[in-house]
């Protein structure tokens, strides 16, 4: 090999090895941004004002709606999705879900597919998508991978640790399924430093 391809296979691989994931448009400081999910989003065991959105909001200076409704499974919220969306028009959409299903021992396949299909309402809308993972709560918490496969598959930024490990510690826990005021805190930092990784911030 060369010197100068030498050099190249040497740039390409710290290109490689800087990249940062997948790519969000800047938000425009007028820009909307919707945190839709369930109890998580909608802030139990916090008071008001502590919820992670709430928090958000202060961090990343842009307007952010809280749809997060309590109880929710995932097919619930793809049955809302298109109307939250044509009321509050986002340009950004972070979605948390899943846990409800998880605790009522529904099937993962229909999670993923109901996670997807939510991100296809919202891309053909031409809103883009930022998905956090919610463990699976048993012997010890574990995240199921199909976070990891539905973010991979369709090239969204994944906030895939910070839930697992609020829900780890006892002293960020309002209850064993919420976390309290400092976890959401923590929650709402990990994703302001998500959306800042992927541009869109």
């Amino acid at each position: 090999m060369t010197v100068a391809r030498l050099v190249i296979a040497l740039l390409c691989l710290l290109l490689l090895s800087c990249s940062s994931g997948p790519r969000l448009a800047p938000l425009a400081p007028e820009a909307t941004v919707l945190a839709f999910g369930d109890s998580l989003t909608f802030g139990t065991g916090a008071g008001p004002g502590e919820s992670y959105p709430a928090v958000l909001e202060t961090l990343i200076s842009r307007r952010v709606v809280n749809a997060g409704i309590p109880g929710e499974e995932s097919g619930g919220g793809r049955e809302r999705l298109a109307g939250v969306l044509e009321e509050q028009k986002p340009a950004l959409m972070i979605l948390c879900l899943g846990g409800n299903d998880f605790l009522r021992g529904k099937d993962e396949a229909t999670v993923a597919a109901n996670l997807r299909a939510m991100v296809q309402t919202a891309r053909e809308r031409g809103v883009a998508v930022v998905l956090i993972a919610v463990p699976r709560l048993g012997f010890g918490l574990e995240v199921p991978k199909l976070y990891a496969e539905l973010a991979a598959g369709s090239g969204l930024p994944l906030e895939g640790k910070a839930l697992k490990r609020i829900l780890g510690t006892r002293r960020l826990k309002s209850d064993p399924l919420h976390p309290n005021a400092a976890g959401y805190r923590i929650l709402a930092e990990a994703v302001a430093k998500l959306l800042t990784k992927s541009g869109a911030i």
